[in-house]
């Protein structure tokens, strides 16, 4: 698919088939991500492809409770995938010098190159940042100072999913050459 079509089709997508995803189509999108590049080539990231139904509905119940209900939407997608954060000492450093946290901004690049690699084999994903991560953690038997930063809802579009137009601020808006003002 040519970029440009690629970046106007991707939706967040709520609402699922239950046709199960493909592992093959899973690997490309973990291929995708694997190119990312990242500070110091640290590639501070891991993902968890949560596809078993048991697993599935477990790390739901948790993650998507109490406060974090209005998630649960994604307990229909037929893969969730978290992506744990796993963070090399060198860009840590740097970013504490700077007060940014370069770890977040890689891991944002490599799941856009998931999301964008599912996109283009015709699978729908949904970033959630939304959820109970003590109770995901717990599921997936995280531990020490990795973080579950964000989670992914993947599948196919249910047939009656409608994305709409995409409402986006006109690049005068948030764009200038040569000055921030």
């Amino acid at each position: 698919m040519e970029l440009d079509k690629l970046l106007k089709s991707r939706r967040s997508v709520r609402k699922y088939s239950p046709q199960p995803v493909e592992r093959d189509k899973i690997m490309l999108c973990l291929e995708a991500s694997r190119l990312a590049p990242s500070a110091c080539n640290a590639q501070p990231w891991h993902f968890v492809i949560i596809d078993d139904e048991t697993l599935k509905e477990k790390f739901s119940r948790g993650a998507f409770s109490g406060i974090y209900r209005g998630t649960m939407f994604a307990a229909r997608a037929p893969v969730l995938v978290a992506v744990i954060s796993d963070p090399q000492w060198l860009p840590r450093a740097g970013g504490a010098i700077r007060k940014t946290d370069f770890h977040l901004i890689d891991i944002g690049i490599a799941v856009e190159h998931f999301v964008l690699k599912a996109t283009e084999l015709g699978l729908g994903t949904c970033w959630i940042g939304w959820f109970d991560e003590t109770k995901a953690k717990e599921v997936l038997d995280i531990t020490g100072s990795r973080k579950v930063e964000i989670l992914l809802a993947m599948g196919y579009p249910a047939d009656d999913f409608s994305a709409g137009p995409q409402k986006r601020k006109a690049v005068a808006e948030f764009s200038t050459f040569n000055t921030g003002k």
